[in-house]
């Protein structure tokens, strides 16, 4: 997929304060990739290029309708649950950890994905041509998401995540990940802002979504529920608020999360041997600790921008990041029959996606700590490119 094997080079900036105008993306390495006219560069452009003649599909085009009556309500169903086989009308939906059902492409989870991934893709393009239609299509795009009356979202996550038969059709706190696709999505707003199509208007008018957002993830009962999460979900939870907490300028907000993250979130969910238990007991244990790894590196890398260090942060009886990547390190590059937990499906994708935050980790520390399990390994740096 393009998100994860191009803009993926990007994703590793480090920035010195908090005042910066991007977070995640790595603009240096955007730059010199584009002075050496890399292969890479040209398929963000071709990637951007498809989506210039493509419409979006929007909140108000569901078939179904959220219980509020509002199809300007996003709405998803809960991944891993299915209708009940022993009743007539299959509600109320059981869980089945670690299988999808496709029921889920039925609502506003993809739809917010396509959406988030085509406004990054026509910002790196803007970014490395200098070429308006770019940012006149991913401004097009922002305002049908989040400005214009008749396709908007609303700022809230009420029906994320809901289950047939479950909770009179409202939702759930996990609904609130589905807003994770703005993480890398809110540099891409940043970098349009020195276009001539995005007016000043329209940047408020989107801060001023973001704001509702934020203010409604700290009050709402269902964003307490996930904020109360003591997994993964919890993570993200904090991640996504501080990111937008950033976005929004509130950084007195953004550092407190950030503060307390390493006790509430990182020594209550890693043992002392580095494990996570949580995400170990799923069906795809391997593949939710490396999730969950993985919105540790986002906080530790935004953490970075507010002159807090979470990388480095360790217990007094030994809990880390770092000691969850070397828990981790131990089935990178092994056969499944050495993980003794469950991992049912995607194997292969899963030991491709740890090697990355391996990388990853390397490159926030500076040095080459964990080299020798992928080196040689990820396509991307096979090619020779490496733009970090």
């Amino acid at each position: 997929m393009i998100r994860i094997n191009l803009i993926a080079l990007f994703t590793f900036l480090i920035v010195t304060n908090a005042t910066a105008q991007v977070v995640v993306w790595n603009l240096k390495s955007l730059k010199e990739a584009k002075e050496k006219n890399s292969p890479k560069i040209r398929m963000i452009i071709k990637e951007a290029d498809s989506k210039l003649d493509k419409t979006l599909i929007t909140v108000v085009d569901k078939e179904l309708t959220p219980s509020s009556g509002d199809k300007h309500d996003y709405m998803s169903m809960g991944r891993y649950w299915w209708p009940d086989p022993t009743k007539i009308d299959g509600v109320p939906y059981i869980r089945k950890d670690g299988k999808s059902n496709p029921e889920i492409e039925k609502l506003d989870r993809y739809p917010l994905s396509d959406f988030a991934t085509s406004v990054e893709s026509l910002a790196l393009a803007y970014y490395l041509t200098d070429n308006e239609k770019y940012a006149e299509k991913a401004v097009t795009n922002l305002k049908i998401w989040f400005i214009n009356e008749d396709t908007k979202m609303n700022p809230n996550m009420n029906y994320g995540q809901t289950i047939p038969g479950i909770n009179n059709g409202l939702g759930r706190g996990e609904g609130i990940l589905d807003t994770y696709s703005f993480f890398e999505m809110l540099d891409a707003v940043k970098i349009l802002k020195k276009s001539q199509a995005f007016t000043i208007e329209d940047q408020l008018a989107i801060e001023d979504w973001f704001k509702t957002y934020v203010n409604w993830l700290q009050t709402a009962p269902v964003a307490a529920e996930e904020q109360a999460a003591k997994n993964n979900h919890g993570t993200a939870y904090d991640v996504q608020l501080v990111r937008y907490a950033i976005f929004i300028g509130n950084n007195q907000l953004a550092k407190k999360i950030a503060n307390n993250f390493a006790k509430n979130r990182l020594f209550t969910q890693i043992e002392t041997d580095g494990s996570q238990p949580l995400e170990l007991a799923r069906t795809t244990g391997l593949g939710y600790s490396t999730f969950n790894l993985t919105h540790f590196l986002d906080m530790s890398q935004m953490a970075k921008t507010l002159d807090i260090d979470l990388l480095n942060k360790e217990s007094q009886d030994g809990r880390s990041i770092l000691k969850a990547v070397d828990y981790l390190v131990q089935y990178v590059n092994k056969p499944q029959s050495a993980f003794p937990y469950q991992q049912i499906k995607d194997w292969e994708g899963v030991q491709e996606k740890l090697r990355w935050q391996l990388y990853r980790v390397d490159k926030i520390l500076g040095k080459a700590v964990y080299q020798k399990y992928y080196k040689d390994k990820l396509k991307i740096v096979k090619s020779g490119i490496v733009v970090y």
